[in-house]
């Protein structure tokens, strides 16, 4: 079977797509170099690959099918993000796409761990910007003309996660924000690799970022780099690693290192281009570092056991939650583990009201082996 045979929408696995043939590479971004650093940076491009030699064999392999069910997924998505659809739909078509393609449904116990969902689907609409998703028992939402909706998703296997989002807006006169940040993304994209300083890949995103303008309602208004969240770094199974990249020009001595998986991505408002929590939950973590030495609500240590063994450190929603047998009245035992710090519990990020927001993002790895690709 050919991997041009997916359906749609997609529900073949990827083993059955590609029968042990190897995943696609990606996307090769070339490096945005002077010639005097040429040499250092091949001599970091030998180190890490000197390195990969003594990593797992299906490190690469890994990213490579994550990134192609992300790819597969997205491209289905994309033709169904229309105005008139529900937030729910699309939440559930990209929840169902993902555990099919990775062939693990996630209702066996430490299913979710071997490969799934990263994090939860966002779906935020206008101005919010980040952590929201829709869950059972609230208003649906749909999709309507006039508004710009940020979908973001992410695919693990074994715990390398690959990232990526896009912004959908039906209506044209938002085209100069979405054209902001895929063009401020792909700069950041350009400017990073081994070495770089994340400090002059924030200023150049910033540069380009800010250099659009949209007209909405008879006014002319600049884009402006959210200033308060940020692109990072990916470890394995926790989807924010120890570096950030901002889309505003800042002031850090960090560099990007051979093997680091970095999201670049950027949000760019036309509001205050400043978020803030709203009210409700998009999701719940695992806060690793927390002890539940002294925990002694025994619905609550049911639960946690629930949430190590089938998400250990990754972020999931309630609905993701919900689905997984013999859960049920779990809602005390979360405000426990909540309450204690074992588990955070992830609010969605707004601008004011009335202002739009747009997002772009893409993952990568180092040496320049670009693992998500379009």
């Amino acid at each position: 079977m050919s991997p041009t045979q997916q359906t749609a929408p997609p529900r073949i696995s990827l083993a059955d797509l590609y029968q042990g043939r190897k995943y696609p590479q990606g996307q090769t971004v070339e490096y945005a170099i002077k010639n005097e650093n040429l040499q250092r940076t091949t001599a970091g491009e030998l180190r890490h690959l000197a390195a990969l030699d003594n990593m797992d064999d299906d490190f690469l392999e890994d990213y490579r099918k994550a990134a192609e069910v992300h790819r597969q997924v997205r491209q289905y998505i994309q033709t169904i993000a229309k105005p008139g659809v529900s937030l729910t739909h699309i939440a559930e078509e990209i929840d169902d796409s993902v555990r099919a393609l990775v062939g693990h449904q996630g209702l066996e116990t430490g299913d979710g761990l071997k490969a799934g969902l990263a994090f939860p689907t966002g779906l935020c609409l206008n101005n919010i910007g980040a952590h929201w998703t829709p869950n059972a028992g609230a208003k649906e939402v749909f999709l309507q003309h006039d508004d710009v909706l940020k979908v973001d998703f992410g695919v693990h296997v074994n715990g390398r996660i690959v990232d990526s989002a896009f912004t959908v807006a039906d209506n044209p006169i938002y085209d100069n924000l979405l054209a902001s940040v895929k063009a401020a993304t792909n700069t950041g994209l350009k400017e990073a690799g081994i070495d770089a300083r994340i400090d002059h890949i924030s200023e150049m995103i910033q540069e380009v970022m800010e250099s659009y303008e949209v007209e909405l309602n008879g006014k002319t208004i600049p884009v402006k780099a959210v200033r308060n969240i940020t692109g990072h770094n990916i470890l394995r199974y926790r989807i924010h690693g120890d570096k950030q990249v901002p889309f505003v020009k800042t002031k850090t001595s960090q560099r990007m290192e051979e093997g680091d998986i970095f999201a670049i991505e950027t949000f760019g408002s036309t509001g205050k281009a400043y978020l803030h929590d709203d009210v409700g939950v998009y999701g719940y973590g695992r806060n690793e570092g927390v002890s539940a030495a002294g925990l002694h609500h025994s619905s609550a240590n049911s639960l946690l056991k629930t949430i190590d063994e089938n998400f250990g450190t990754l972020v999931f929603a309630r609905r993701q939650l919900e689905r997984l047998p013999g859960v049920e009245k779990y809602h005390l035992g979360m405000r426990t583990l909540v309450n204690s710090g074992i588990v955070q519990a992830y609010a969605p990020l707004v601008d004011v009201p009335g202002s739009f927001i747009a997002q772009f993002e893409h993952v990568s790895n180092y040496p320049w082996k670009s693992v998500d690709h379009d």
